[in-house]
């Protein structure tokens, strides 16, 4: 059972949008300091990221990305990056619930090549939710994830040269947020995507998911459970997996669920993870920072997601007036996005009225 379901479609089918190559933009990470980089324009293409039979109108991705464990405080840290020659910026994804941050590797590359490899890109995993169980079954709430991604940018960040641009995705987006009102002379801009920012009372899906989390006896359940198939071979729990789940996961996607979410530990983790979530989220979003902070944040909302559903962008618009926000159709409705990441965001985003946290430098 996964929880915010991060990336097994990692999207339906999706457009990438080009960059406008005649804006330039100034990027400010702190107050007297000023970075200035121009957009490079890349080749269209359509992606469906997390499926083996992508259209490609250009090349495939040449993107090399590396899989790193890195020890954060004390704590075992899955990381996946993508270095750039001479980058621009430094991008850091924080990926939804699960938190197996190779649930993302396609995503990660498609968006460097999309971005003309002038950012650096790393993809950081959440506490325990990984091929090992490194921390012998401590539980890890939100306020701890959040606190290890802090302590990631202080320790492996903190030199970087350019600006650093969170990228989140579901929960990632709340935590991104948090860690940006907690060092924001770290960070330049955020995107959230498909963001989950406040219960839905509403959502009959959350109501299940959030009982489900709050049993510790039946989160040891459903964690025994999903830890059985994790002991089969893995050619044998990725067969059962591609039957169940259909063709649209990649090899990739594949793998990872099976070498890191069919964990008893892992399992245990995204449904204690989950329960902080309802407890910390059933609180109203923090508006005035958004408000304050409005051309530094973007939002990207689907037509059909319960974690992020339209009702919330609706409040986004009316309580963050002149918001960047936009919300992303499903163009083949037979599709099930399943709360997945459409990598056209970036793109897409920076192209809306050319101002997504952005200034345009007149020549």
């Amino acid at each position: 059972m996964l929880i915010h379901l991060s990336s097994p479609t990692l999207s339906s089918s999706v457009r990438i949008l080009t960059f406008t190559p005649s804006l330039r933009y100034s990027f400010i990470n702190q107050p007297l300091q000023t970075y200035r980089t121009a957009i490079p324009s890349t080749p269209t293409r359509v992606v469906q990221m997390g499926h083996e039979k992508s259209q490609l109108v250009s090349q495939k991705s040449h993107a090399i990305s590396n899989f790193r464990l890195c020890n954060v405080s004390g704590r075992k840290t899955e990381l996946v990056e993508i270095h750039a020659t001479n980058p621009r910026f430094h991008v850091l994804f924080i990926p939804g619930n699960p938190g197996v941050v190779s649930f993302y590797t396609d995503f990660l590359e498609s968006l460097y090549e999309q971005m003309g490899e002038t950012a650096s890109i790393t993809g950081i995993g959440y506490i325990s939710h990984s091929e090992k169980d490194w921390e012998d079954g401590r539980l890890f709430g939100l306020k701890e994830q959040i606190d290890h991604k802090i302590n990631f940018i202080q320790q492996e960040l903190q030199t970087i040269e350019v600006p650093l641009i969170l990228v989140g995705h579901s929960i990632g987006s709340f935590m991104s947020l948090d860690i940006y009102k907690r060092i924001p002379e770290k960070v330049a801009y955020i995107f959230a995507l498909y963001p989950f920012l406040a219960v839905d009372t509403k959502s009959q899906q959350q109501s299940i998911i959030k009982k489900i989390s709050r049993s510790q006896l039946t989160s040891n359940v459903i964690s025994a459970i999903v830890a059985l198939f994790g002991f089969l071979p893995i050619w044998a729990s990725r067969f059962i997996a591609k039957i169940s789940l259909g063709k649209s996961w990649s090899t990739t996607a594949l793998d990872a669920l099976c070498t890191r979410v069919l964990k008893y530990h892992t399992m245990r983790n995204v449904l204690y993870l989950t329960m902080t979530e309802f407890e910390e989220l059933i609180k109203a979003p923090d508006w005035e920072f958004m408000r304050e902070k409005r051309n530094r944040i973007a939002f990207l909302y689907g037509d059909d997601d319960h974690w992020a559903p339209l009702h919330m962008h609706d409040e986004v618009v009316k309580q963050v007036p002149n918001a960047i926000i936009e919300v992303e159709k499903e163009e083949n409705p037979n599709l099930n996005r399943n709360h997945g990441i459409p990598i056209s965001i970036i793109n897409k985003l920076y192209a809306m009225h050319k101002k997504l946290y952005v200034f345009e430098i007149q020549e």
